[in-house]
């Protein structure tokens, strides 16, 4: 029963990381270039402001539910291989909001139109890029999670 508590908590988890870069990405994030300066300043400021806090508690959650998971998981089980692949893309999907995303939000934060740098539009395609893969990536992360839910289902009813 703790197993199928933590693999629900993980799934739910990473549907609420993925969701949030999917909605965001399917919704908004294609057509950033399209907007007016003035309007992707005031997204931008939205998105970061609602945002920053839910996700800095979100991705941690998913992640340590994830290697709660790997800890329950039979070590040699193909549950196992496909929750380690799921929380290494997770990871990735991290450090790519951390590494780079973060930074160039701070810069967004601080901007207003009479500031914006020169080069407005290539930093807000370069945030634009990684966003992109980074949605991908989780979708990818969760996929995988939800496969070693269910291949580990299978494997205990051949058992």
């Amino acid at each position: 029963m703790k197993l199928k508590t933590v693999q629900l908590s993980t799934i739910m988890l990473y549907a609420l990381v993925m969701g949030v870069f999917w909605g965001t990405w399917f919704s908004l994030s294609r057509s950033m270039a399209e907007l007016p300066p003035q309007t992707f300043l005031d997204v931008g400021h939205a998105m970061i402001r609602n945002l920053g806090a839910p996700m800095s508690i979100l991705m941690p959650l998913s992640l340590a539910s994830a290697v709660f998971m790997l800890v329950l998981l039979p070590k040699r089980s193909k549950a196992f291989a496909l929750a380690a692949a799921g929380l290494l893309l997770m990871i990735l999907a991290l450090i790519v909001t951390l590494a780079i995303e973060v930074p160039i939000d701070r810069k967004f934060e601080v901007w207003n139109v009479a500031t914006l740098p020169g080069n407005w539009q290539a930093i807000r395609d370069r945030w634009e890029f990684y966003h992109t893969t980074r949605t991908f990536v989780s979708i990818a992360a969760f996929a995988l999670v939800v496969a070693s839910c269910l291949s580990e289902r299978g494997e205990l009813s051949r058992q």
